[in-house]
């Protein structure tokens, strides 16, 4: 069932150009893909802020685990910064531009600026976006600096952050490995983060990066220049 989905679900789409039957069939696939491997997730703080809300969602990377649980868990359609060269898939590409995945560049400048206008419009029409800041996995779990442009995103749009710790992947499968093993996944929602409060970057960095590193374990935590928030 799981495996039918994508491209009947591709070919549905292509034909209605409608994206909404794909995106929950496959958000529904993801998670229960992980369900059927042995993975239990815990939910902290999910029921805690409005679910009917745009928000920027900016979570720890730590597993190749971490997508399939957590975009599927963002409430109402969630779009998703992604690396240029994921588009490179012929079918996968067309997929997540029908579903309006933004693509980013981080070495071109002029293409990372087009890259925040994109998601800026993509989430004027009520559309989620996801960031995993960090820029790629933890090879260690330990949360790793966060890149500039997803909190470029949050300044020049407005849209609040809404940060989430996740640990316990990072045992199931760490950076390196294709073997999955049976756990549990925790993820802490934190509360949303308003960016007009902030007088720069920074500072929204700070904040963000200590929410989820309150969230996580002392030992994942890493180096930041301000103390960890308290755990939710």
């Amino acid at each position: 069932m799981i495996v039918l989905i994508g491209p009947v679900g591709l070919v549905w789409t292509l034909i209605s150009g409608r994206i909404d039957w794909l995106y929950s069939r496959a958000m529904w696939a993801a998670f229960a893909g992980v369900k059927l491997i042995g993975i239990k997730v815990e939910l902290r703080g999910y029921d805690d802020f409005d679910h009917n809300g745009t928000y920027i969602y900016m979570c720890n990377h730590v597993s190749n685990l971490d997508p399939p649980i957590v975009i599927p868990l963002i409430p109402r359609r969630t779009s998703v910064l992604v690396k240029k060269e994921v588009f490179r898939v012929p079918i996968l590409a067309q997929a997540m531009r029908m579903a309006r995945f933004v693509a980013v560049d981080r070495r071109n400048r002029e293409a990372a600026i087009a890259s925040i206008q994109a998601a800026t419009e993509v989430m004027r029409d009520r559309i989620n976006m996801t960031v995993f800041p960090e820029g790629t996995r933890s090879p260690d779990g330990k949360l790793l600096p966060f890149k500039k442009g997803p909190f470029h995103l949050a300044m020049e749009s407005k849209i609040p952050v809404l940060p989430i710790s996740i640990f316990g992947t990072e045992t199931m499968m760490g950076k390196g490995t294709l073997a999955i093993k049976k756990g549990k996944a925790t993820l802490i929602f934190h509360p949303p983060i308003g960016v007009e409060q902030f007088a720069d970057r920074e500072a929204l960095t700070e904040a963000v990066r200590a929410a989820i590193a309150g969230g996580l374990p002392p030992e994942m935590r890493g180096e930041s220049t301000a103390p960890a928030a308290p755990p939710t």
